[in-house]
C-alpha cells in the first residue's frame, strides 16, 4: 500500500480535448465554486507517481471530509474526517496509517471556507489549453506540498488534481462527471466506525 502522500498527490498530466484558447478563471469565480461543493461524488482514476493507475469512487463532503474507496483488486480505502487521514490497506490487518490531514494539500479544497485569494496560497495560476490550472499552496506550510487544480468553464467544473507531495513524487486525480447534493450519512467518513467495522 502506497503511503497517503502518493495516493492523494497529482497525477501525470491528463490533456482535456477542449478548444485551444480560454480565459482563464477568475481566483474569487474558482473560490465561490469550490466553496459551493459541499458534497459531491464522482468516479475517479488516479495515476501514481511510480505510473501505476487505479480506480475507484470519491465522496466529498465539506468541510473537512473525504473518501476514496479504491475498485478490485486493490479494495483499499482512504478517508478524512475529524482532521485526521486514515489509510486502510486492505492486505494488512494492521490498524490504519494516520495523519493530520493539515499535512497534505487536499486539505486546501477541504477548508471550510476556501479563498484562493489568500496571500501567498496561490503559486500559479494560468489558462492551458482551455482549461484554468491553480498551483495552490498551505502559505504557512508550503513544505507540505502543493496541489494544482484544473478547472473548465461554462459552467466552472474541477476536473483533476495533481499533488505534489514533501519528497516531490507526484499523484494525479482524474474526476468523472461530478454528482452534487447527496445526503451522505455520517458514517461514511467515521474512521472509528470503519476501524470497528473491519475489526468484526
Amino acid at each position: 500500500m502506497k503511503p497517503l502522500r502518493t495516493l492523494i498527490a497529482p497525477l501525470a498530466f491528463f490533456a482535456l480535448a477542449f478548444p485551444a484558447m480560454a480565459e482563464k478563471i477568475p481566483l474569487k469565480d474558482l473560490s465561490a465554486y469550490l466553496n459551493s461543493l459541499t458534497t459531491a461524488q464522482t468516479d475517479f482514476t488516479q495515476v501514481n507517481a511510480d505510473g501505476s493507475i487505479a480506480t475507484g469512487k470519491l465522496f466529498i463532503k465539506r468541510p473537512g471530509r473525504v473518501r476514496f474507496e479504491y475498485a478490485p483488486p486493490d479494495r483499499s480505502l482512504v478517508l478524512a474526517s475529524g482532521g485526521q487521514v486514515a489509510i486502510f490497506d486492505a492486505k494488512s490487518n494492521q490498524p490504519p496509517e494516520q495523519y493530520p490531514l493539515s499535512r497534505t494539500p487536499l486539505n486546501l479544497i477541504l477548508d471550510d471556507k476556501v479563498d484562493l485569494a489568500r496571500a501567498r496560497m496561490v503559486v500559479g495560476h494560468q489558462e492551458v489549453k482551455a482549461t484554468t490550472r491553480v498551483q495552490a499552496q498551505d502559505p504557512e506550510h508550503p513544505e507540505y506540498g502543493t496541489i494544482e487544480l484544473v478547472f473548465t468553464a461554462a459552467p466552472t467544473t474541477l476536473r483533476q488534481w495533481v499533488i505534489t507531495d514533501d519528497l516531490g513524487q507526484q499523484t494525479t486525480v482524474i474526476l468523472g462527471t461530478l454528482q452534487q447534493g447527496a445526503d451522505f450519512k455520517p458514517s461514511l467518513f467515521s474512521i472509528t466506525d470503519e476501524v470497528n467495522r473491519r475489526a468484526k
